[in-house]
């Protein structure tokens, strides 16, 4: 289980790890050191978590009841927080690991994603973001800085999201619906590469130029 705390007030934001629903005091001792309100995202997989234990989480004094959520694939923990009134949505596991995925994504200068970013799905990252496998057509991906895949680029990237012209976008197969670097935006190509070879995207006088990605090597 783990609990995602955010701050009301500012950024500060810290994922905790529960191996077991019976230490929770642990996150109680955890939550007396947070002076400020705040709240806190519930995420529970394979695991029924009964109303008692719930109740100690909601009694905390510097959470509000309506700053307190729950997202488990048990349909029992789920009863549990509706019985306490907390707002509680049943989820499918696969669809909580994208969920904390993205919360981390906030907090993160440089995110590493392995696997295929899926049309609807969503990652950005605070720093350089790398995706080993593929990003398919409806999904989006942006970094404040540079941006790498490895593997097919079909969706839409946007990199140096802060107005940084310096960042860059490449990919082992660079055929995106949309490639974005700062305030410079270019509609992907019609035509599929011809060539399997990585390629980078850089601004180059207010446009976008995709030209091949060489790593340069020390003799």
């Amino acid at each position: 289980m783990k609990i995602v705390v955010k701050s009301i007030e500012n950024e500060y934001q810290e994922t905790l790890l529960l191996e077991n629903i019976d230490n929770i005091d642990e996150i109680l001792k955890k939550f007396s050191s947070i002076k400020e309100p705040f709240e806190a995202k519930i995420f529970s997989t394979n695991e029924s978590i009964s109303a008692h234990k719930l109740l100690k989480l909601k009694s905390y004094g510097n959470i509000n009841a309506s700053s307190l959520f729950i997202y488990s694939n048990n349909r029992d923990t789920v009863l549990s927080g509706k019985s306490l009134k907390i707002n509680s949505t049943y989820v499918k596991e696969h669809k909580i690991k994208k969920k904390l995925l993205l919360l981390d994504s906030n907090k993160k200068n440089n995110i590493i994603h392995e696997g295929t970013v899926r049309s609807g799905d969503r990652i950005s990252s605070n720093g350089n973001l790398c995706i080993i496998g593929d990003v398919n057509p409806g999904a989006i991906v942006s970094a404040k800085k540079n941006i790498y895949v490895w593997g097919k680029l079909l969706g839409v990237a946007f990199a140096g999201k802060g107005g940084n012209k310096d960042a860059s976008i490449t990919s082992l197969y660079l055929n995106p619906l949309q490639l974005r670097i700062a305030d410079v935006i270019a509609i992907g190509p019609k035509e599929k590469p011809k060539n399997y070879y990585p390629e980078i995207a850089l601004i180059d006088k207010q446009t976008i130029n995709i030209k091949p990605y060489i790593v340069e090597t020390k003799n």
